[in-house]
């Protein structure tokens, strides 16, 4: 599914079920929450930090999901097109980073 059609689906998802999109304030905090459960699943399954009991059931492809769900709702009431923007930012780093990373005696 495309970016286009995950939008589509999004909104036609929020009219049934959710009634109306929440404010762009609330979303963002949404955001950042989702974005935060990401976070400890990371630190935890790759990082130095612990699970607690229970916690090793996160599911990451299910926080990563609630990130992207939220993120095509504030994409959808602001007016972005993701696809295009995508697309743009895409051609933007490959252009800007053409040799960058492979010039990185870091990365080699």
């Amino acid at each position: 599914m495309d970016l286009k059609n995950l939008q589509v689906v999004v909104d036609k998802w929020i009219k049934k079920n959710g009634i109306r999109y929440f404010d762009e304030l609330t979303n963002m905090a949404q955001l950042t929450e989702e974005v935060g459960e990401v976070a400890r699943i990371i630190s935890r399954r790759f990082g130095e930090q612990s699970f607690k009991e229970n916690e090793e059931l996160c599911d990451l492809g299910e926080e990563l999901s609630d990130v992207l769900f939220v993120l095509i709702c504030i994409a959808n009431q602001t007016g972005v097109d993701l696809e295009s923007s995508f697309t743009k930012k895409l051609e933007k780093k490959t252009l800007r980073d053409k040799t960058r990373h492979k010039d990185n005696p870091k990365l080699n």
